[in-house]
């Protein structure tokens, strides 16, 4: 199935408590959320939300140990504030496998994962991709 017919049906990367929304204004100022917040314990495993291939694998100065995944369609999945990233780029994963641990590093000092969706480049509100219950 590609990833756009995915709308409404993503599990969260993450269980925890949404504390930033998409286009809400960020605590430090000057920017809005172009993602979510999950406050999470560290080390908590971090799972894929779809199939895809890695395509950066790295640490990225405002994001903390960063992973991107690739869907195709020009959809990406990105998840920041990572503690450590269990794939490097050109690693195919399966929705659901994990892919890095919650940490602390690059976003403020809270503990938790940072999540974004693109297309072609675009923030879209992730809450709008998950499954709620």
């Amino acid at each position: 199935m590609r990833f756009g017919q995915l709308r409404g049906q993503l599990r969260f990367p993450v269980r925890g408590e949404l504390v930033g929304r998409f286009g809400a204004p960020r605590a430090e100022g000057g920017t809005t959320w172009k993602g979510v917040f999950i406050r999470a314990g560290s080390g908590v495993e971090v799972r894929a939300v779809a199939g895809g291939e890695v395509v950066f694998s790295d640490w990225l100065r405002g994001y903390g140990n960063l992973i991107i995944v690739d869907h195709g369609s020009d959809y990406l999945s990105i998840y920041g504030n990572n503690d450590s990233l269990l794939k490097e780029v050109g690693d195919n994963v399966g929705g659901g496998d994990p892919i890095a641990s919650v940490g602390t590093a690059g976003i403020g000092n809270e503990s938790g994962l940072y999540f974004e969706i693109r297309h072609r480049g675009q923030p879209l509100d992730p809450l709008q991709w998950m499954r709620l219950n």
